[in-house]
């Protein structure tokens, strides 16, 4: 079993919980409810180390670079990750609702009414609420990228590092190995509450959406690089191919970056950009996450007949854009950094909605990740045209 990836892990829990809620006695189906309930309590009370982990080592590691290109380079990935959150959203509202109409959300109702209930669960509440958690990684963060500025602050950050280190490995070693198992409870009670085949008639349909918007948006921000720097937009996303195939194998922008770098140097970035810049993209920038996390959100909320407006997800989306720093770098980060923040537009961080929305993304996690790493390298191109020019203004005022 250790020999097979995550997302066939995943399916074929999915598969198992159908069969088993479709066939199974209901105290065997209770069993399995009861084991994804108490994995569900753990992962809520680990969600607020996994914010505190990754928001502060992230935010303290904007304390090295290079000055100004930091900033453009920082400023630049947010505005790229909120541009695909955004149009993601639109999209979604756009296309969804040909095949999520009233109807369909009448059909699948509440995914958690009819539901069996756990045979006995064990009361885990949170050591810290999840709006405390965000204001203490924000301090944290922020005080040891100060510090560090002024030559302090060294000890703050390695335990911050250490810190992450450890919630990674919670996630690689737990989280992640039981998450078939939880994922396999759950389908295994919406199947027996009657409701699995119209929420997977919805599920495929979004996946035809999503995953080509991923490859538009990466020809999209190599097309506007291509623009801005005056090279050939093609040719940079001929080079960027194998990066984009060791993101899909991979499924971790931190693994691509050896490669990402010699794709950056493939399309004419200097060496001192690409390697401060791949590097700190690869935990900023998050179009391709944020275009999956958005349109599963925008799914699941039409499916229930909940609100979607634009007004309830942007708040959602401008979250997202920094609470998933550094969250890439870990197997299910991303989507595992966002659901404390579901409750924003009525969705509960834990149950079976926040199940389903887990199950969506991290079986496409591998093309999200892709996208990601594609999007360093338009980034990477353009801040490199800019240092240029800096440097160009800079030995005009030297002579």
């Amino acid at each position: 079993m250790k020999k097979i990836g995550l997302v066939p892990k995943l399916i074929m829990g999915i598969i198992a919980g159908i069969l088993i809620g479709s066939f199974a006695p209901e105290f065997i189906v209770k069993i399995l409810v009861t084991a994804s309930t108490l994995f569900s309590a753990f992962l809520k009370f680990v969600i607020p180390f996994i914010i505190i982990g990754f928001v502060t080592a992230g935010i303290a590691d904007l304390a090295t670079g290079a000055g100004k290109l930091l900033g453009i380079t920082t400023g630049i990935a947010y505005g790229s990750t909120i541009v695909a959150g955004t149009t993601a959203f639109l999209v979604a509202s756009t296309i969804f609702p040909s095949f999520i109409d009233p109807s369909v959300a009448s059909q699948i109702g509440d995914p958690e009414a009819g539901m069996l209930s756990a045979i006995f669960s064990i009361p885990l509440a949170p050591m810290v609420d999840v709006t405390a958690a965000i204001v203490f990684a924000f301090m944290l963060g922020l005080g040891i990228s100060a510090l560090r500025n002024n030559g302090k602050g060294e000890t703050l950050y390695g335990m911050a590092l250490e810190f992450q280190e450890i919630i990674t490995k919670t996630l690689s070693t737990i989280i992640i190995p039981l998450l078939p198992i939880y994922i396999a409870g759950t389908f295994a009670n919406i199947t027996y509450a009657g409701q699995v085949w119209s929420i997977l008639n919805v599920f495929w349909r979004v996946y035809l959406i999503v995953i080509p918007l991923h490859l538009i948006y990466i020809t999209l921000q190599f097309v506007a690089a291509g623009t801005f720097t005056g090279r050939n937009p093609f040719k940079m996303l001929k080079n960027q191919i194998p990066g984009y195939l060791t993101a899909i194998g991979t499924q971790s922008s931190a693994a691509t970056i050896p490669v990402n770098v010699e794709c950056a140097k493939s399309n004419g970035v200097s060496r001192e950009i690409r390697e401060f810049c791949v590097p700190l993209c690869a935990t900023i920038h998050l179009s391709g996450s944020i275009i999956s996390v958005t349109s599963f959100a925008v799914a699941v909320l039409m499916m229930n007949g909940m609100d979607h407006s634009f007004a309830t997800m942007m708040p959602f989306i401008l979250m997202l854009g920094i609470a998933m720093v550094a969250a890439p770098g870990a197997p299910g980060g991303a989507i595992m950094s966002a659901l404390p923040f579901l409750p924003m537009i009525g969705i509960p961080s834990d149950g079976g909605l926040a199940s389903l929305m887990i199950a969506l993304y991290l079986t496409q996690d591998s093309f999200g990740t892709a996208a990601n790493v594609s999007g360093d390298n338009a980034i990477a191109a353009v801040v490199d045209h800019i240092n240029n020019k800096i440097s160009k203004k800079d030995n005009k005022r030297a002579a």
